[in-house]
């Protein structure tokens, strides 16, 4: 596994010493392998646009889901080429707009709680430490790869600019680390994730969906008292992409349960309705029913059930 590992790093380093418009060439080839070729979960892109858009014609989602499979294949060449990048060209490539918000917040002592979704290139927003002030620690929350070889190797991608990369379920202990050093931190948290049966708390209506959600972010915010901001990205041109931040609240601690979650989700349905193209529509965000999660609840003890659906519904009669 090692030598395979080992193997693969060479082989994507030295693609992604390619320039960027050969990149794209590749990426054109890409596509037409996933999209046409193979196929690839074509089936949930197309449930997700229509269940999405009902109002858009057949050949409007059609036209969405042909230039989504062209930006994912995009995506997947431009995070390779973090490998090797320069500051300097992925600065040009990425901008941020508002970081003197991020700057006069940290400035005061306090952090900075970042919501963004899995839209344009989360991956080249780890260039934030590039624009941001030097009193602040960037960083991001991450799902921890069960491989360790391609955790590293997912790490080497995302820090290479100054980020650090905290682990999920070791949020709260960095978190008062950096708390304890006096130290700001600007931290993203990508929360437009299907959240486990037992990690259910809230549900909203996102993109015409019933949709359980994430918030832990905001839990996280209230507590330790961050500023909490949205990254509103646009994509100008193939290649290029503007990052902006816009504040929600800076006293955190003051908004009412879900405040912060709901004011994300609109901002995040707003980027999405502009160019639709741009999220991960591959991903099975509602694979959890508002229905199923009833059966599932049990509402003496508050808890939600994670046995085999079939199982609870026979010890409740249903079946």
């Amino acid at each position: 596994m090692k030598l395979l590992y080992y193997l693969t790093y060479v082989v994507l380093w030295l693609f992604s010493l390619l320039p960027m418009w050969v990149h794209y060439l590749i990426s054109d080839g890409i596509y037409v392998v996933v999209y046409h070729l193979v196929g690839y979960r074509k089936k949930m892109v197309r449930k997700n646009l229509a269940d999405s858009f009902p109002r858009k014609s057949e050949e409007e989602l059609r036209l969405i889901e042909k230039d989504f499979y062209r930006w994912f294949c995009d995506y997947l060449v431009e995070t390779i080429k973090l490998l090797t990048i320069s500051k300097k060209e992925l600065k040009r490539r990425m901008v941020f707009k508002g970081t003197e918000v991020v700057d006069e917040i940290v400035g005061n002592g306090q952090s900075c709680a970042v919501y963004l979704g899995h839209y344009c290139n989360w991956e080249w927003i780890t260039s934030l430490p590039l624009w941001v002030t030097p009193k602040a620690q960037c960083g991001q929350i991450y799902h921890v790869l069960e491989n360790s070889d391609f955790d590293q190797l997912f790490l080497n991608l995302r820090q290479r600019m100054g980020a650090v990369c905290i682990p999920m379920a070791e949020t709260l202990r960095r978190l008062a680390e950096y708390r304890q050093k006096n130290q700001p931190v600007v931290i993203g948290y990508i929360s437009d994730q299907v959240p486990f049966w037992n990690n259910i708390h809230h549900w909203l209506d996102f993109l015409n969906h019933d949709t359980p959600v994430l918030t832990g972010t905001e839990r996280l915010a209230r507590s330790a008292g961050h500023a909490v901001l949205y990254i509103d990205v646009t994509r100008p041109k193939r290649g290029y992409y503007v990052a902006e931040f816009k504040l929600i609240e800076k006293n955190p601690k003051q908004t009412k349960d879900y405040e912060l979650t709901d004011a994300y989700f609109k901002m995040l349905e707003a980027s999405i309705n502009r160019a639709p193209q741009y999220w991960l529509w591959t991903h099975n965000r509602w694979k959890r029913s508002h229905e199923e999660f009833n059966i599932r609840y049990d509402a003496e003890t508050g808890r939600v059930s994670l046995e085999p659906l079939e199982d609870i519904k026979r010890r409740k009669g249903l079946i």
